[in-house]
Formats: structure tokens, sequence, C-alpha cells
């Protein structure tokens, strides 16, 4: 199976958990419609924020001018167009602050890696440019790709979502246009139910309002956009759910290893709970019930790891864990039925489905179909996934659910799955890990949909 986009991302965040900084490390992504000015934006903050080299800089002047977009553009063909086509990530930081960032591409065409970068943000900042509204009128339309790209950002439960109305340098009337946009931004959010935390005027170009406060422009009193930044919060932890790790990686027996006790270590990220000793758990798909025996961090340190850090779990017996298997929670009348004990039957912590009804954000250049069998990447587990019906789609411009037959690129709707073998899973809105899944294409291996399951 080829490595895509998604599990890519996945990848990153998963390293960068391991790191000391990352409960203070916000990430956040770029979205909107094309030419919205993310890179610029970008831009202007590395610059400003003197997180650029001079010789950096000076290999992205044009004709005597800065462009900053360059400092994101990173591939040949995005310099040669003028637009961003894959996620491209920049580092930064500030006294108080330090920041992932996600430049996402602004074309339709472009969505699954939008949705890519969006996965794994804790904020989201969607530009909105002026200068192609109709902004004189209270009642402007609002353009389909700050829709489409807002409404992603709800459904993959990214904890807070600014709206950065751009380029008001450029035109008559910055105050007007501002009020105006603002009012039909705020309107759209309240009909779809969306939280928004701030709308911010700005200007990428100047730097108006980006780094540095440009008091009283637009008649906006409030903080610039990186103090905004500065103060939001990370996504929260799941460590208040029962336990679920998804193996990544299987360390073979070391009998002169005394952290692992002569045992095998099943190592991932913990999706949500704490790894404890002495935690009754069960294997998905097998069922196996053990206990655990030892729990090592990601420099083997012995201890408890939760949920958003890397963990090695030793378990009390030999089971049959391999890539892509779960450990999961377990009652602890399971674990001692196993031992051979009379115990009663209890539900363990997660459930294991087959038949799933979802919230698909649908990224293939062919529609989706009711009949058609695509891979299902679920942690690190892939299995076959038949798509029964499609129930609606969503319109971007009413937000009315419509009945439907079919998911066109780049469309959002609901429909029913069915798996090949159970998987333990969980509603979205209570696990954005175990609630979440992949539909890759098993003829182009491309990332076909995001899948969002539902109660």
């Amino acid at each position: 199976m080829k490595t895509n986009n998604l599990i890519a991302a996945s990848a990153i965040t998963a390293s960068i958990s391991g790191q000391n900084d990352h409960d203070s490390a916000l990430r956040f992504i770029t979205c909107g419609s094309v030419d919205d000015g993310k890179s610029t934006l970008i831009g202007r903050l590395l610059v400003d924020s003197k997180a650029v080299l001079q010789d950096h800089l000076a290999g992205v002047q044009r004709a005597g001018e800065t462009d900053l977009a360059l400092l994101t553009d990173g591939l040949s063909a995005e310099r040669e167009q003028g637009i961003t086509i894959d996620v491209a990530y920049r580092y930064f930081n500030t006294e108080s602050r330090k920041f992932i960032i996600g430049d996402a591409p602004g074309h339709a065409q472009y969505t699954r890696n939008m949705v890519t970068a969006a996965s794994q943000a804790d904020a989201a900042v969607v530009l909105v440019d002026a200068t192609k509204l109709d902004w004189h009128s209270p009642a402007l339309a609002l353009l389909e790709q700050t829709r489409r790209h807002s409404l992603l950002v709800h459904l993959l439960r990214v904890p807070s979502l600014v709206f950065a109305v751009n380029k008001l340098d450029a035109v008559q009337d910055p105050a007007l246009a501002f009020k105006h946009i603002r009012a039909a931004l705020l309107q759209f959010a309240q009909d779809a139910g969306i939280t928004v935390t701030a709308t911010v005027p700005v200007s990428a170009l100047k730097g108006w309002n980006v780094v540095e406060r440009h008091p009283g422009w637009c008649g906006y009193a409030g903080p610039s956009l990186l103090q905004l930044l500065e103060e939001l919060p990370g996504t929260p932890a799941e460590s208040a759910l029962p336990l679920a790790l998804p193996v990544q990686w299987v360390e073979k027996f070391s009998a002169s290893s005394d952290t692992s006790q002569g045992r095998r270590v099943f190592w991932g990220r913990v999706a949500a709970g704490c790894a404890t000793p002495g935690a009754a758990v069960q294997v998905f798909p097998s069922g196996q019930a053990a206990t655990v025996a030892q729990v090592l961090d990601r420099v083997r340190r012995p201890g408890e790891v939760s949920a958003g850090h890397s963990a090695g779990i030793v378990l009390d017996r030999e089971v049959d864990v391999s890539r892509g298997d779960w450990i999961v929670a377990a009652s602890t009348a399971a674990a001692s039925a196993a031992d051979g004990f009379d115990a009663p039957a209890r539900t363990p912590a997660w459930q294991a489905q087959r038949e799933l009804t979802a919230t698909v954000a649908w990224m293939d250049d062919e529609p989706l179909v009711a009949g058609r069998v695509y891979w299902a990447l679920h942690g690190h587990r892939w299995v076959k996934a038949k798509v029964q019906r499609v129930v609606h789609r969503l319109n971007v411009h009413t937000l009315a659910q419509e009945p439907a037959t079919e998911l066109a690129p780049n469309a959002i709707g609901h429909a029913a799955l069915v798996l090949q073998e159970p998987l333990p899973v969980a509603p979205f809105g209570r696990s954005r890990t175990l609630g979440s899944l992949i539909l890759v294409d098993t003829a182009s291996h491309r990332t076909a949909a995001a899948v969002l399951l539902q109660a």
C-alpha cells in the first residue's frame, strides 16, 4: 500500500508529539479560496516574527521586491504557477508560544490536501479576499471555497476557527467592506452551527494586524492575528476516555532487556485514555484479554503514558499482536476469565462494529457510488470497506441536506459503510481518533475520502 498524504501527516504529528514542547506548540492551518493570500500571510508571519534567515529572504526577491508567498511555496510547480498545491509546513516561535503552520491549498482539486492539514490542527485561519466580494452589499455572497473549507474545519472538530479578512488595503472603503464581510461570515457560521473565535481585518502584503496591531483600522480595536494565535488553546488530549492504542510497531523479544522483561513491546501513540500498569486490556480484532505488565514512555522510562504521547506496552502473557491491532481497555472480569476464573461477562470499553454511518468528505476524482469497495485505514489497520448507500449530500450554499445517490468530487455528505471485519470505533464527537478513518482507492492508492463516524 502506498503512503498517502493523510498517513504522512499523522506520522509527522506523532513524531512532534514526542517532543517536550508539544503541549505549548499550536498547530494551525491557513485555508480558504484560491489567491486569498494564504502563503503571503504565512510569509508575513515568518518575516515579521524574525523567523527567516537573511540568505533565505534574499532568495525570494523578485524585481527588487520580497515575494512572501515563495517562503512557503516550495514545489517548482507552485513557483511556476503561483499557487499552493501541497501542504507546506513551517515552524516559528515567539517569546510566549511555538507554532507549527500548515499552508493548505485553495484549489478545489486539492481539497484532500486541505483535509490532511486540518485533521491534525488545533486552529484554522480561514482567509477571505475582500477584493473578490461585492463588499458594497450588506447581503454579499461568500465564495464557495470559503464556505466549504469552513464546513470541513467544523466537521473535523478543529477547536478554534478565525476568519481573517485580507486585502482590505486594496478597497476604497475598508471599514464598510470589513463590516459587511464580517456580518456575512458570522451569519453563515450561525446558520452552519460553527463557533467563530474571532474575525480580524488584515493586510498580509503590508503587514497590518498580522504581527503588529494597526489600531483603529477598519474600526477594529482587537488584537493582531499573531497575538490572537498566542492565546488560543491546543487540542485537548482524550485522556478521560478508556484506553485505546493502535499498535504501530512490535519490538521483538529481548531477553537481555530489563525494561521489557524479556517480552515483546507493542509501540504506538495512545489515542485515548491512559496506559497504566495493571490495567485489563483486550486486543482487537482477536479479542484476547491480558493485563498490562509495564508501560514505557518514548525514552523507555517505565510509568504511565496519557493520550497524545507515544508508549510501549508490555503484556503479562504472550498474546498474538501485530501492527494494525488495537490494544483497548477491558473489564477486569474479562481478564480474570482469561486466567481461568469464573467471571460474569461485561461490555468492553470500546465496541467493535462492522456497519457504520458516517459523514464523508469525498476527495476522489470519481464520484462515490453505492457498491464500490475501498481500503479503509483506521489507526494503522487496513480493512476492506464497501459503500452500502449514499444517504444525502450537503449543499454548501444553502446548508440543506439533499437526497443523493452519489457524491461528486469535493462534496460533503452522509453514507453507510460495511467493513470486512469489525473495528473498535466511536462517534467522531467522542473521539477524533477512533471516530475517523480514510478511504483509499484499491487501484490507484489515492486517498478518496475522509470519514467521520456518527453515533
